[in-house]
């Protein structure tokens, strides 16, 4: 099969290019249909990655939150026009210890591999995860970075401690949010403290305990595990406040990335025999696990569908470098493309 795959040559330049796909018994021909952007795709596409690391991965089909309608399947399990979330990680091999979005090995799509900025994607059958038709199409389109924030909730469940009582996430923007609302469906009982550094984002958690300005915390305010969702610099400010601020023995789930190493209080850490766990990116369980999660909740649902800014169709190269151009101007939500190339 001929496909059209459209690859981020340089920054801020595309091509379109015709690549031959081989098709197995095992894999499924899906249509893009919405693509949701990240902001490690934007890292790509103005540039702001290392020269080595742009070298090494362009060209490169960008985007890795996508849901698609499937156009053919050999095997007839999927019929056509089922609509899916396609999961960017893909494994090659299996070990009994290492989850499949920690192995080294797997290919992971818009880093090192084509992402979903094509025609139609030969996808492995099981990187498709069906979604449910009363779905909004918009928010479906980043069940990806949904089934981070999931990926996240589970790796806290499975090394915190008892203690339960408080939750505190620190990021106001997107995957903060996107977590502070699963918080609410996988520790319902828990008190949700959000802390950020913007009162107009804040707002829109309308649905947490309480919400702090990080400028403004005072010291008697303790949280019993947390969470670090803000990336980049600022992640250090964060983990530094997440010490001073959570229990003795308490986890903290970091999951903002920051291109450059960021200082840790170490001392503080041993000291009060705190837990770091890393969480990067999710697998096809965190993929099924989400839905079904959504699917439970409306409440959670029209939290998320919240979180949808922009909307616009694309039809050209152009229309797409425009589409990155603009959403870096974007204040608040996700960015999404209606793929009608």
């Amino acid at each position: 099969m001929l496909n059209q795959v459209y690859r981020l040559i340089r920054p801020r330049q595309f091509e379109v290019e015709t690549v031959a796909e081989k098709i197995g018994t095992d894999d499924i021909i899906v249509r893009p249909k919405f693509l949701s952007i990240c902001h490690a795709d934007t890292r790509y596409f103005f540039g702001q990655r290392s020269q080595t690391a742009l070298r090494a991965k362009l060209p490169m089909a960008l985007i890795h939150e996508a849901v698609g309608e499937v156009v053919f399947d050999p095997q007839n399990v999927f019929k056509a026009g089922t609509l899916v979330a396609m999961v960017p990680n893909t494994p090659v091999t299996k070990d009994s210890i290492i989850q499949e979005n920690y192995l080294p090995s797997s290919k992971f799509r818009s880093s090192g591999y084509d992402g979903f900025m094509q025609e139609y994607v030969c996808l492995r059958r099981d990187r498709a995860v069906v979604v449910p038709t009363d779905f909004d199409q918009h928010m479906s389109a980043f069940i990806e970075m949904i089934s981070v924030g999931v990926q996240a909730l589970t790796k806290l469940e499975n090394t915190m401690d008892d203690d339960k009582r408080i939750i505190g996430i620190w990021g106001d923007g997107n995957l903060g949010y996107i977590t502070a609302t699963l918080v609410k469906q996988i520790f319902p009982d828990s008190q949700l403290l959000v802390f950020g550094r913007h009162q107009s984002k804040l707002d829109y958690f309308s649905f947490a305990d309480k919400t702090y300005l990080v400028d403004d915390i005072s010291p008697d305010i303790k949280v019993s595990q947390a969470l670090e969702c803000t990336g980049g610099q600022g992640s250090e400010t964060a983990i530094q406040q997440i010490i001073q601020h959570i229990q003795p023995m308490g986890t903290a789930i970091l999951m903002g990335v920051s291109e450059n190493p960021v200082g840790i209080d170490t001392r503080s850490v041993l000291a009060e025999g705190l837990t770091l766990r890393g969480v990067s990116r999710s697998s096809r369980e965190d993929f099924k696990r989400a839905i079904k999660i959504l699917s439970s909740s409306s409440v959670t649902r029209e939290r998320l569908q919240n979180l949808v800014g922009v909307v616009k169709k694309v039809s050209t190269i152009q229309d797409i470098t425009n589409f990155f151009d603009g959403a870096v101007t974007n204040y608040w939500g996700k960015e999404v493309m209606e793929w009608d190339v």
